[in-house]
């Protein structure tokens, strides 16, 4: 308990204190299957969590399994997704956008991107979007919002103020859908993050319970008995969708799908934690299942 505590205090500062988080490049789990295909990480709009850095680690899983996968540096337009079968956006910023973090959140992404990368997807593409608690679930909004998805910019408690969870089969939160199916995953771990509404044909992957709660601060990492809240039932914190032809991964939670050392005593959060051992599963199988083109 004292270690989950310490954990949570470590995602649970500033931005000078989520500098202290460093990528586990050692972190390599045992791949029997191989896939391939090219996975893009989008490097232009501020992304807290770029393949050069933070997920270095999501990088490294997915070159182990046979995908090549190269940071996308250019903004979304019709030319520059072109040639893009999937596309992975994670904890995107505004330009401008600096701690400390205040409402409201200021889009990431322009509107003309938005409505480039929605026909995009409705062509064929598949994206993989990926919005953390509040800024990063503000700065996506509007391109959730594109697909039916309504994000609050917000946090995913408990009634403690607790931001780690877990879904398990055995509790019926891990949802029946083949990329839970597929490698037979029993549990799935996520290390704070936001939870949001889904559109009807969406299947939601990771399930929120009338237990957890949405807070809704003004200001990041700040809370008080006056902080806005919500109860997050009948919500999610993952979901997937066949979007016309293409289709959509969104998750609202990014630790979950890297490998991180925080703190001075290097405490691992991510895929390496013990915790977590078979998150790498998922995230190999919702890259399969976005590079898979349906009949």
């Amino acid at each position: 308990m004292k270690k989950l505590i310490y954990i949570l205090l470590i995602l649970g500062c500033t931005a000078k204190i989520y500098s202290q988080q460093i990528p586990d490049t050692i972190y390599k789990p045992k791949i029997n299957q191989k896939f391939s295909g090219l996975v893009y990480v989008d490097h232009a709009h501020n992304n807290f969590h770029r393949i050069d850095n933070r997920f270095k680690p999501f990088a490294n899983v997915l070159r182990l399994a046979g995908y090549s996968v190269k940071g996308f540096d250019e903004k979304f337009t019709e030319k520059s997704l072109n040639s893009v079968k999937v596309l992975v956006i994670s904890n995107a910023l505004s330009s401008n956008a600096r701690s400390p973090f205040i409402t409201p959140t200021k889009s990431a992404f322009t509107a003309k991107e938005i409505e480039v990368v929605r026909n995009w997807v409705a062509k064929g593409g598949a994206l993989f979007l990926i919005a953390d608690h509040m800024p990063f679930a503000g700065a996506s909004k509007d391109l959730g919002n594109a697909f039916g998805f309504k994000f609050y910019d917000s946090f995913l408690f408990d009634e403690n103020r607790r931001g780690i969870f877990d879904f398990t089969i055995s509790e019926k939160t891990l949802g029946e859908h083949e990329v839970v199916s597929k490698s037979k995953i029993s549990k799935i771990r996520t290390f704070t993050g936001q939870a949001f509404e889904i559109p009807d044909k969406a299947a939601s992957i990771l399930k929120t319970t009338e237990k957890l709660i949405l807070y809704l601060p003004d200001t990041m990492w700040r809370f008080s008995e006056k902080t806005k809240r919500l109860p997050a039932k009948n919500m999610s914190q993952g979901a997937v969708l066949k979007y016309k032809k293409g289709k959509v991964a969104i998750f609202g939670e990014a630790a979950m799908f890297t490998a991180q050392l925080a703190g001075r005593n290097r405490f691992k959060i991510g895929m390496n934690s013990e915790e977590a051992k078979e998150n790498y599963k998922l995230l190999l199988n919702i890259i399969a299942w976005l590079n898979t083109k349906e009949n």
